[in-house]
């Protein structure tokens, strides 16, 4: 929906009350976020630039649209939408652009319910650049960037997801034509689920196992064209269309596809690590992980939206709990606003938070991502695995989180929340959604758990571990000597995490002395293991915020804010998690007690500035889309205007009482 001003109402009272009494300047909060006053000056004028456009608004709102008419409109605005950016991009704009339209705020005030372009530049774009050859990316690019083809990346299929190596789309090498011909030999190796599969793409990365000279040489990356570029026409031998509605995300055009004995050239195989020759020679990898590139960036960037979903779903309903007024805490007093009742705070701020704790591992990892990648350029590869084993936790984590801590703050919104004019369900679904896309959560749990492993037996033999992991080398050089918790969150969180992936080597040992297989062991254990994971993710969350926050150049009323949030942040996590601590460190039931104690003060402290903190975000109307989320806090009238766009209250007598009630009604049953 598209929200304006109503009338000449001004804001709300309670919302104005709550700004008058905010002990710190929302906009220092803003600058930090965006990095500078004149990031925050850019940010906006994009934002007047796109928002501004009439053809980027819609006419009718989503929700009375089809899903074919969703679909149009959605192609409609992306073409219209990608036009601009490319202008911004030819005077000299930089990469920020491109991630604020497909994935940032822009893009879900825009596409709210998805953009069918997103795939082409998420990953089919940087995965030419990551295993392309110098030939390919110079051919492939420059038709990609321009958008003269749209591409996705084909990879999950019907019946086989995370498991890559399970694939079952094959690429045989024809040494005659110099081609490979590309087969999907059964339904469940039809691919399904890919971002503008359905009818949006004439290109596809097709993720198939390569064979050449009759040997089987694993998995390797195609570009195959699907459609007619003049036409859209379907190829021959391609069999394609779109898997149909979902939770949510609806316009992002998940498709599927078979292929029959399609033919293409030798040189469309990407060959930047592995590479079939004329005569089907095959040249193996250096390193199979060097493909690990694009799958990572896609998680880092994932990180960076599990953040902005929940900042959004905080911004919403911490506002509408300024607004709404209900019961009464003391008897014959004015009904309360409800974000003054401890329940409501506990539910809104810890979450509030994770937001910023989020926010500050994603800047973390980006960092991180970038340095990577140049090391990768030069041919060092040592990094990667840590950086590998950190995206997976964080992104099965964070997206868990933000999942969650979305749905708390719709349920906080009460029976208001359930509209989707909140923009509370879209949220969730787009929330929900990371949970199992670019990898399900839980397999890559596993996949950091078994990094962990290894980094315990390397830390037990006294060899040097990644940074991230140090705090292992401590845990086996203390041994069962005392850890006294001395209120230091970092050390208290290092240490239930190493005694969590202690226990796990522990067990699986004992498992195999006891006669289990490796792999059995392996899995009887994974329960543990996939709880060792996220206790090594939350560690990294508390650590580089804690630090973040000591290290801030800010104000004394902004910093004194920012700790109060990352002391509940660690306070919190700790007390949902109070069993782990009682039974890996010296945290005690008294200690248990006094930080319980020590949260309902956080509580107390944050409640004048929770508007103010919200506000802080920045988030324009048009960004939240919510009738309760609103900048003037005018609720109830946006509530009821977008009740009245409703197609079902243009006829004050629906024909379906001609039809079938008033015959019902008269029928004397």
């Amino acid at each position: 929906m598209v929200l304006k001003k109503i009338g000449n109402i001004k804001c709300n009272e309670d919302l104005e009350r709550e700004r008058k009494k905010c002990s710190f300047d929302p906009l220092e909060l803003t600058h930090l976020i965006d990095g500078s006053p004149e990031k925050t000056r850019e940010r906006k004028e994009r934002e007047h630039y796109f928002l501004s456009d009439p053809e980027l608004r819609d006419t009718i709102p989503q929700d009375y649209l089809s899903h074919k008419e969703k679909y149009e409109q959605a192609v409609r605005k992306a073409c219209t939408l990608f036009r601009k950016v490319t202008q911004l991009r030819d005077k000299g704009g930089d990469l920020e652009i491109f991630r604020q339209t497909l994935s940032g705020m822009l893009g879900s005030a825009i596409l709210k319910d998805g953009n069918p372009f997103t795939v082409h530049y998420v990953m089919f774009l940087p995965t030419i650049v990551g295993q392309g050859t110098v030939e390919q990316q110079a051919e492939w690019m420059e038709k990609a960037w321009n958008c003269d083809i749209i591409g996705t990346y084909a990879q999950t299929e019907l019946g086989h997801g995370t498991f890559v190596r399970g694939l079952e789309t094959t690429a045989h090498y024809d040494p005659k034509t110099k081609e490979f011909i590309l087969n999907s030999p059964t339904l469940t190796s039809y691919k399904w689920w890919p971002g503008a599969l359905g009818h949006t793409a004439n290109y596809a990365i097709v993720v198939a196992q390569l064979y050449t000279q009759g040997v089987h040489r694993g998995i390797h990356l195609f570009i195959v064209q699907l459609r007619n570029e003049e036409t859209h026409e379907p190829l021959p031998g391609i069999k394609i269309g779109e898997i149909g509605t979902k939770l949510g995300m609806q316009t992002m055009n998940n498709g599927f596809l078979a292929l029959d004995n399609v033919r293409i050239p030798r040189e469309q195989m990407l060959m930047k690590n592995a590479s079939v020759l004329d005569d089907g020679s095959y040249v193996k990898s250096p390193n199979e992980k060097l493909a690990y590139g694009t799958l990572m960036f896609v998680r880092v960037v994932m990180l960076k939206n599990a953040t902005s979903d929940l900042a959004k779903a905080c911004t919403i309903a911490i506002r509408y709990s300024a607004v709404r007024r209900q019961s009464e805490i003391k008897p014959g007093d004015q009904e309360a606003q409800i974000l003054d009742y401890r329940t409501q705070q506990y539910k809104l701020f810890p979450y509030l938070a994770a937001s910023f704790a989020m926010r500050c591992a994603a800047r973390w990892l980006w960092n991180m991502y970038q340095d990577v990648v140049s090391e990768l350029a030069g041919g060092d590869l040592d990094r990667l695995p840590e950086l590998h084993a950190l995206s997976c936790c964080l992104k099965a984590l964070c997206t868990a989180e933000s999942a969650q801590g979305v749905e708390v703050c719709r349920l906080s919104c009460g029976g208001h929340g359930y509209m989707t004019c909140s923009n509370l369900p879209t949220l969730y679904g787009q929330a929900t959604a990371a949970c199992t896309y670019e990898g399900e959560n839980t397999v890559l749990l596993l996949q950091t758990a078994r990094y962990l492993m290894k980094a315990w037996q390397q830390a037990v033999q006294g060899k040097v571990v990644p940074p991230t992991v140090a705090y292992l080398k401590h845990a086996v050089s203390a041994g069962d000597s005392p850890h006294h918790w001395e209120n230091s969150f970092i050390s208290a969180f290092q240490q239930m995490a190493a005694g969590k992936i202690k226990n796990c080597a522990d067990s699986m040992g004992m498992r195999i002395r006891e006669g289990c297989t490796p792999e059995d062991a392996w899995n009887m254990t994974s329960i543990e293991l996939v709880q060792c994971a996220e206790a090594h993710a939350r560690v990294f969350l508390v650590q580089t915020f804690v630090s973040a926050v000591g290290e801030l150049n800010a104000s004394v009323a902004m910093k004194t804010v920012m700790t109060q949030l990352s002391d509940l942040y660690a306070i919190y996590t700790l007390l949902q998690n109070a069993g782990d601590f009682l039974m890996y460190t010296h945290v005690t039931p008294l200690d248990i007690s006094i930080l319980q104690n020590q949260m309902n003060m956080l509580l107390s402290q944050l409640r004048p500035n929770a508007v103010g903190i919200v506000d802080g975000f920045d988030f324009r109307d048009e960004i939240l889309s919510s009738t309760l989320g609103a900048w003037d806090g005018q609720v109830y009238e946006r509530l009821f205007e977008a009740a009245s766009m409703s197609p079902l209250n243009k006829d004050l007598v629906n024909e379906s009482f001609h039809k079938y009630l008033k015959p019902f009604l008269k029928s004397n049953l």
